[in-house]
């Protein structure tokens, strides 16, 4: 069923994407927003405790009706009722156009349109923005993006089903929403909800790098996330821009925030010829990098989907071997 369901919901969002701005994400949006009002002095244990409670009271419901409906065997109803939550927390097709229309602009040579379109996707200031530029940061958006609205949902629906999938994205926009705005950054109150999500992606993150390494050039994503992944502050982004962009060919990101300039033991100051430091391999990104970011994503989609048919095989075989 878990197989069927999210296959149902892939296609259905194919023939009718789920806009971002839809109802019900902006309903959780105001509750996340009114429970950092109610909680936010200042203080960690606020913090925690205003996740845990927003956890539970969209989490906890979820898992109640999937336990109610498998309980009573009301089977029917129960797929329908995963296919729906799959589809509610995958976000395949919620920035697509973005993407697709930067790639048409950038091919067209209408770089003041790709920047039009990429800062209004990414919310950056793009004047004057370089080509090269512009496609390094659609492509980095799109693996993100792509990962914390796919493959995770994936992971976590697998092995909690619709609870863990609801789980996933609501801890994922947590962490965004109560440390990204400035006023928040340096709070006490999201570090919980930044450190919950860190655990709790630790897995589909290095999943996700893994797949994309099998799908793409296999030697120069593992290369380059064991050589580079560590630059970057965000630990879970740099694993998946570094394999994503070595499995490409392509050189994404500023892969230096966290790298140290080599110096010989006996210099005593920083020397010009040592502050360099090793950059990534691979080609700068540009057209050509996003519709290879296209066919990674897909194939790493293929992928997932073939080791989820070979599970529930293996699981429903299982299942006739035991009443048998």
């Amino acid at each position: 069923m878990t197989f069927l369901s999210i296959l149902c919901a892939l296609l259905i969002e194919q023939l009718k994407p789920l806009r971002a701005d839809n109802l019900i994400y902006a309903e959780i949006k105001h509750f996340a927003m009114r429970m950092e009002g109610w909680f936010n002095a200042g203080d960690a244990s606020n913090g925690r405790m205003g996740w845990v409670l927003v956890i539970l009271l969209l989490v906890g419901p979820t898992a109640l009706i999937s336990f109610l409906l498998y309980h009573y065997q009301l089977v029917f109803i129960a797929f329908a009722w995963n296919v729906l939550i799959v589809y509610l927390t995958l976000g395949f097709r919620h920035y697509s156009h973005y993407f697709s229309s930067i790639q048409v602009a950038l091919s067209a040579g209408d770089e003041a349109g790709a920047r039009a379109l990429l800062s209004e996707w990414v919310r950056i200031d793009t004047v004057g923005m370089e080509a090269s530029e512009v496609a390094r940061i659609a492509v980095e958006k799109s693996l993100v993006t792509t990962h914390r609205n796919v493959f995770g949902v994936f992971f976590w629906f697998l092995i909690v089903g619709p609870a863990g999938a609801v789980m996933y994205r609501v801890s994922e926009y947590l962490a965004r929403a109560w440390n990204e705005p400035d006023h928040m950054r340096n709070e006490a109150f999201g570090q919980f909800a930044a450190r919950a999500f860190y655990w709790i992606d630790w897995l589909p993150v290095r999943l996700t790098a893994v797949a994309f390494a099998v799908v793409g050039n296999f030697e120069d994503a593992i290369y380059a996330w064991r050589n580079f992944a560590h630059r970057w502050n965000d630990e879970a982004r740099g694993i998946i821009l570094s394999a994503g962009g070595g499995a490409m060919g392509v050189r994404l990101g500023t892969p230096n925030e966290n790298a140290s300039k080599v110096l010989p033991p006996d210099a005593a100051t920083v020397d010009s010829t040592y502050s360099e430091v090793e950059v990534m391999p691979g080609e700068e990104p540009n057209a050509r990098a996003l519709q290879s970011t296209v066919g990674l994503v897909w194939r790493a989609l293929l992928l997932w989907m073939l080791l989820l048919l070979l599970l529930s095989g293996a699981v429903g075989l299982a299942n006739i071997g035991q009443a048998a």
